[in-house]
């Protein structure tokens, strides 16, 4: 794992995971720091042999933080909660609750975008372990952070090209449209970072000098994205409402939007196994053992172990998006 400055706050120990274990349905676990207390960790949350419980996710988490946390640092986050699992419906959470630990990090929302209508909420800022474990404790493993960055929150940090597949969307025709974006995007020497999304699709962030709108990124993208499916025109539907796409793909360019947001980089998704968003090598499109969900909370801290963390420049290599 690699080591900052954070260590302190953003790791946890093998004293502190062993304690983890130790403890048994519920307790006050101590950790980065504080105590936090758990409940129901012996809970399955995600089918798997053997299924994976609460304790394990949370375990994930704190193991998976300093990797993590430098993805949602300074980022106010939306966050979706499975309290009855993976296999149960969800809902989104946007502000903290009351009851939450008073030490979380919280960020009220203040210049709201005139184009949004809706109300200001209170956001956790990631910025320790203890932050993602309590995550955890919440079912709240499918985390989004916004493209924006305090104290700018409103100015984006990335161009996203989301590549959503449809219904009749193969996996090899979804790598098909990712190989395309890695033509254009090195015609144009431009810089992405790819990762699947634990799910169905692959998206590709591209870090930006931090001098555009949402208008800019939202239109750069629609140009790259109709050019990409102008030579597979049998693959993609720009339609909106997906009965209207013949379940082709779409190639979501309006992702770039203020608000709106992707699923973080190593974040847990609500499927069978506990797949995880994780980014990937380019040339890794050409492996004919990716897929989507070939990652889980099971193995994918030893693959960054093994490979580093292939997005840690993401947050750092700011680009000029050239004209298209």
């Amino acid at each position: 794992m690699p080591t900052t400055n954070h260590d302190h706050v953003w790791t946890a120990t093998d004293d502190e995971l062993t304690a983890l274990d130790q403890l048994g349905k519920e307790g006050t676990w101590h950790i980065g720091g504080h105590d936090l207390k758990l409940t129901n960790l012996d809970k399955p949350l995600f089918e798997a042999d053997p299924p994976v419980t609460k304790r394990e996710l949370i375990r994930y988490f704190a193991r998976i933080a300093p990797t993590m946390l430098p993805h949602l640092r300074d980022r106010p986050l939306n966050l979706q909660r499975f309290p009855n699992g993976a296999g149960s419906p969800g809902f989104w959470q946007k502000d903290i609750p009351a009851h939450a630990p008073g030490w979380l990090t919280r960020w009220h929302e203040t210049g709201v975008d005139e184009r949004e209508d809706r109300d200001a909420n209170d956001h956790l800022i990631a910025d320790r372990v203890a932050a993602l474990a309590w995550l955890g404790n919440q079912a709240s493993f499918e985390i989004h952070a916004w493209t924006g960055r305090l104290p700018e929150p409103w100015r984006p940090t990335f161009a996203y090209i989301d590549i959503d597949p449809g219904e009749q969307t193969t996996w090899e025709e979804t790598l098909v449209l990712a190989r395309l974006f890695r033509t254009a995007l090195g015609h144009l020497s431009v810089r992405g970072y790819p990762k699947t999304t634990g799910k169905r699709g692959i998206q590709i962030w591209i870090p930006i000098a931090p001098r555009y709108e949402f208008s800019d990124t939202s239109a750069w993208v629609e140009r790259v994205s109709k050019a990409v499916g102008a030579t597979v025109p049998d693959l993609v539907s720009w339609e909106w409402a997906k009965g209207a796409r013949k379940g082709r793909a779409r190639l979501d360019y309006t992702q770039n939007a203020s608000i709106k947001t992707l699923v973080a980089p190593y974040a847990v998704r609500p499927a069978a196994g506990a797949p995880v968003s994780a980014p990937i090598a380019w040339e890794e499109l050409d492996d004919p053992e990716l897929r989507p969900d070939r990652w889980t909370i099971r193995d994918i801290v030893e693959r960054v172990e093994r490979v580093g963390d292939l997005f840690a420049a993401a947050q750092t290599d700011g680009q000029e998006l050239p004209a298209v």
